[in-house]
């Protein structure tokens, strides 16, 4: 059996590297990808945690975060796809046609 430690270590390291991507990275898709990392690190830490204490809400809110990133996803690649076709940059520096 895998102790609970190694799954928290992961998920550090991963994490970590999803807020170093968008901290650092400007390209729209890497931002995205970035925080998909991050999401799953977090479930990572539920599943651990709800399998350690033998319960079932951890991977309850696991399910509901994967519904929720799946979506972000989706809005998230057809945000881009529009902003593409506009010939507009996608560096996320560039991005400031919301603008007034």
């Amino acid at each position: 059996m895998i102790p609970l430690n190694a799954y928290v270590a992961v998920s550090a390291v991963l994490f970590i590297t999803g807020l170093l991507g968008v901290l650092i990275r400007r390209n729209f898709i890497i931002v995205l990808m970035s925080v998909e990392i991050m999401l799953n690190a977090a479930n990572i830490n539920l599943i651990a945690f709800s399998h350690y204490l033998e319960s079932m809400a951890g991977q309850m809110v696991a399910l509901f975060i994967i519904a929720i990133a799946a979506g972000e996803a989706a809005i998230g690649l057809a945000i881009i796809i529009v902003v593409f076709r506009g010939k507009i940059s996608t560096n996320v520096d560039e991005m400031n046609f919301l603008k007034w």
